[in-house]
C-alpha cells in the first residue's frame, strides 16, 4: 500500500482567546506573524560514585511556553496581558475636547474668575487636532497655548508651532472681554468672572478630532494589577487542498507586553504565555486536524 500523505501546518490564520469561565470569546487575533508552542522537559540524572554517567535518569518537570507575534491591538490584549481595561467610544462626531484641569497652580481653569473650560469652536470641529495641550498663564487674563506633537497639525486648518517649547500662539490669547478662540486649532476657551491668572500657572487637557472609532486605556492602576487566566485557539492557515490544523490551550497565563514604535514599520509585538494542566479537561492542550474532501 502506498504511505499516507504526511500531515503538515502551513502559515497561521488567527488565535482566538476565551474565557475559560464561560466558553465567550473575547475576540480575534488576525494580523498574526507567528505563533509557537514550545515543551521543554527537565530529566532528572542520578550521579554518583566515579561513574561519569547517569546511574538512572526520570522525568521532570515540562514547561508549556507559547509565543505570539502580533501587529494589531484589539481592546482584549490590554486587559489579557497588561491587565487594563480600556475605554472604547464608536464615533465623535463632533471630535470630542477632555475636561481642562489645572496643572500647576489654581488659577487657570476656575467656575469663577478665570476659564471655566475649553470645548471645540462651533462650525469648526473639523479644525481639531488630536494630542495634548498645555495652556500657560502670560498675565491677569491672557495665556499661551501649547500642543504635544505636530503629527496631526495639518488637520484642516494648518496649525504652526511659534517656537521650541512647542508653542503654537504667535501672542498670547485674551479672555479679558470675552472668550478665546483659538482658530487654527477650532478651540474655544470660556471666560468665566473676572479672570485673574498668575504668570506661570498650567492647565492642560485633550483633544480627539472627528472620528469613528475611538479607545484609551490607563495601565498600571493598583486595581488592575492582576491578570486574567485565559484559553486560546490557535488556527494554522488553510492550505490549497484545504487542510488546517487547529491548537487548543485551555488554561494560559501572560503577564506584559511591548508596545514599539520603529521608523516605517508597523509596530510588531511578542508576548510570551505560559500553558497550565486544566483538571476538568485532564490536559494542557488539544490539537485538532482535518484534510476535508
Amino acid at each position: 500500500m502506498a504511505l499516507s500523505a504526511p500531515r503538515v501546518a502551513f502559515g497561521v490564520h488567527s488565535c482566538t482567546p476565551y474565557n475559560t469561565s464561560t466558553g465567550e470569546f473575547y475576540g480575534i487575533l488576525k494580523v498574526l506573524k507567528g505563533s509557537s508552542l514550545s515543551l521543554s522537559g527537565e530529566l532528572q540524572k542520578l550521579m554518583g560514585g566515579a561513574s561519569k554517567y547517569p546511574w538512572a535518569v526520570e522525568d521532570g518537570a515540562i514547561s508549556a511556553e507559547m509565543s505570539l507575534k502580533f501587529s494589531e491591538y484589539p481592546d482584549f490584549v490590554f486587559t489579557l496581558f497588561l491587565g487594563a481595561t480600556p475605554t472604547a467610544t464608536t464615533a465623535d462626531t463632533d471630535g470630542d475636547v477632555s475636561t481642562a484641569a489645572n496643572k500647576y497652580g489654581t488659577s487657570v481653569i476656575s467656575a469663577a474668575n478665570g476659564i471655566s473650560g475649553v470645548a471645540a469652536t462651533g462650525a469648526d470641529e473639523s479644525d481639531l487636532k488630536f494630542g495634548k495641550y498645555v495652556i500657560k498663564a502670560t498675565g491677569t487674563a491672557a495665556f499661551d497655548l501649547y500642543y504635544s506633537s505636530d503629527c496631526d497639525i495639518g488637520r484642516s486648518n494648518n496649525g504652526t508651532y511659534e517656537s521650541d517649547l512647542l508653542k503654537v500662539t504667535a501672542s498670547p490669547l485674551s479672555v479679558a472681554s470675552g472668550n478665546a478662540v483659538s482658530t487654527a486649532f477650532g478651540l474655544t476657551f470660556t471666560k468665566a468672572g473676572t479672570p485673574n491668572f498668575t504668570t506661570g500657572d498650567t492647565a492642560q487637557f485633550m483633544v480627539r478630532p472627528i472620528n469613528s472609532k475611538a479607545m484609551s486605556v490607563n495601565v498600571g492602576a493598583v486595581a488592575d494589577q492582576t491578570f486574567p487566566e485565559f484559553g486560546a485557539i490557535v488556527m494554522s492557515q488553510k492550505r490549497g487542498n484545504q487542510e488546517m490544523l487547529e491548537l487548543d490551550a485551555f488554561r494560559c497565563k501572560a503577564a506584559g507586553m511591548p508596545i514599539n514604535f520603529e521608523s516605517n514599520a508597523f509596530s510588531e509585538a511578542e508576548v510570551k504565555i505560559n500553558l497550565m494542566y486544566d483538571s476538568g479537561r485532564d490536559g494542557v492542550f488539544s490539537v485538532r486536524h482535518v484534510s476535508p474532501t
